[in-house]
């Protein structure tokens, strides 16, 4: 389902969505096919993204696109015992 799509069934509300067909273009992640799996409530939605895997996301309707900004580097900090 396109994303444009997903808007129109879906407006102005938080889905949890998994993405089936995307591109990568100058540091962006363009998805451009996605499952929707739920609607999500706003006060579940950052609890909803947390738990979120793989290819599954929580992301809003009033987006326009559906693109995401890739960052490279990110580290864990942890304390080794």
């Amino acid at each position: 389902m396109k994303w444009k799509e997903v808007r129109k069934l879906y407006p102005d509300q938080f889905v949890k969505i998994e993405m089936l067909e995307s591109h990568i273009k100058k540091g962006k992640q363009y998805i451009t096919d996605v499952a929707v799996i739920e609607p999500v409530d706003d006060s579940n939605a950052t609890k909803e993204l947390l738990n979120s895997k793989n290819n599954i996301l929580i992301y809003h309707t009033s987006k326009k696109d559906l693109v995401l900004e890739l960052r490279d580097g990110l580290g864990l900090r942890r304390v080794i015992q």
